[in-house]
């Protein structure tokens, strides 16, 4: 079996000629698909009587497929996920994730956020304010109980942990919204928009988190060079490619189906462009994508006709495998003694009680009845996918673990 990526042949001759297509990365990675694909909608069908989102299975079957759990059989694990095959896997993950960040982008309306007003800027600004002062704490207990697995400073650490408990996991709340048909109430929309705010504001902080992790490599110059390169991107999106979006947006309206199809093509070509483009400057690729998402004109036809072409497919066939690569990197067995447990229990619950007091304190003093704001705090308190990818970064950062 090939050891080394530079060895890694795509596609095999077939079993007639004795060549067993697992030990090539194109036909393993079907088969990976499939497994990943099959065990989430598994998952999925026997959490659909706890009306659970779809995005619940995934994490679950990606851990399934871990070494918590089915990965604990070496053999499957070797034939199945072998170590050489993990990064094919998690690039074409990272593309999956790439296009599901533009999706977001290009669902999020910055315009509810106008229209919600200074209930939904309260809302938010608690939402994030007291988890980020609840993860001094935390970072400071987890740095003093697991002192081998840190190598960097305790800023840099506070920012991921901070902005981990703050970010309201906006994709999945919408889903859970739109599954529970509270999508069009008023906790719905107030919802809706402080979430929308919430992750705008976090996704600023974990670029900025992400600059200081980068130039943790070099020196503080580095971090600068990386804002300044980061804030310059912002501003060529918005002066250059948002007129050129607004054209092509409006062009695309003619009627002719080729014109259409050739923009749709050239806008998801702008999509792994901009994610090049801030992988380059040194942060992630999923803000360049998220970035060229929002800009993109909201009105007309374009957008939702963008929405219905590509959203099955990242939903459904790609991003399920970036669960996957990372329930591989989970072990929950490792979890082991009272003093483990304890932290998982703090870290939960501090992760939790950040969120919807916050958001329950500020929604009181809007008036929103009593009900209704614990209702919006438990929405607020959504987590999903994007918690995931803020811990992902900080461990591709080495900021958070070895």
């Amino acid at each position: 079996m090939a050891s080394n990526i530079s060895t890694i042949k795509t596609s095999s001759d077939g079993l007639w000629q004795g060549e067993n297509p697992l030990q090539y990365a194109f036909p393993l990675l079907i088969i990976q698909t499939i497994l990943v694909i099959l065990t989430s909608r598994t998952v999925a069908f026997f959490l659909k009587p706890f009306r659970q989102p779809t995005v619940i299975a995934e994490i679950v079957g990606g851990i399934i497929l871990g070494p918590s759990a089915l990965g604990r059989n070496k053999q499957f694990l070797g034939w199945i996920f072998p170590s050489w095959s993990t990064p094919i896997l998690e690039t074409v993950a990272s593309m999956g994730l790439l296009f599901f960040l533009f999706l977001v982008g290009l669902e999020l309306d910055l315009n509810s956020i106008r229209r919600s007003g200074k209930k939904a800027l309260g809302i938010a600004f608690a939402g994030i304010s007291l988890p980020f002062l609840f993860g001094i704490g935390l970072t400071f207990l987890l740095r003093k109980a697991l002192k081998s697995q840190w190598q960097t400073g305790f800023g840099p650490c506070f920012m991921f942990i901070g902005i981990s408990l703050s970010i309201t996991a906006f994709p999945v709340l919408a889903r859970i919204l739109a599954e529970l048909k509270l999508l069009t109430t008023g906790v719905g929309e107030t919802a809706m928009a402080a979430a929308a705010l919430n992750d705008v504001v976090a996704w600023i902080l974990l670029a900025l988190a992400v600059a200081v992790a980068g130039g943790s490599k070099g020196t503080a110059l580095t971090s600068i060079w990386i804002l300044l390169s980061g804030l310059g991107f912002i501003a060529f999106i918005i002066l250059i490619i948002r007129p050129a979006m607004n054209y092509l947006v409006r062009k695309s309206s003619s009627g002719d189906d080729v014109i259409e199809r050739s923009y749709i093509i050239l806008t998801l070509a702008g999509v792994m462009l901009s994610g090049f483009m801030t992988d380059m400057i040194g942060i992630h690729a999923i803000f360049g994508a998220f970035i060229f998402g929002i800009i993109i004109p909201k009105s007309g036809e374009f957008t939702g006709k963008l929405i219905k072409r590509i959203e099955d497919f990242v939903s459904g066939l790609l991003l399920p495998l970036y669960f996957a690569s990372t329930g591989l990197k989970t072990d929950i067995s490792k979890i082991s003694g009272s003093e483990a447990w304890g932290l998982l229990a703090v870290v939960i619950s501090t992760a939790c009680a950040g969120k919807i007091l916050g958001t329950f304190a500020v929604a009181l003093m809007c008036t929103i009845p009593v009900r209704e704001s614990l209702t919006l705090g438990v929405l607020m308190n959504t987590k999903g996918l994007v918690e995931l990818i803020v811990l992902n970064i900080g461990r591709e950062k080495k900021v958070i673990f070895k």
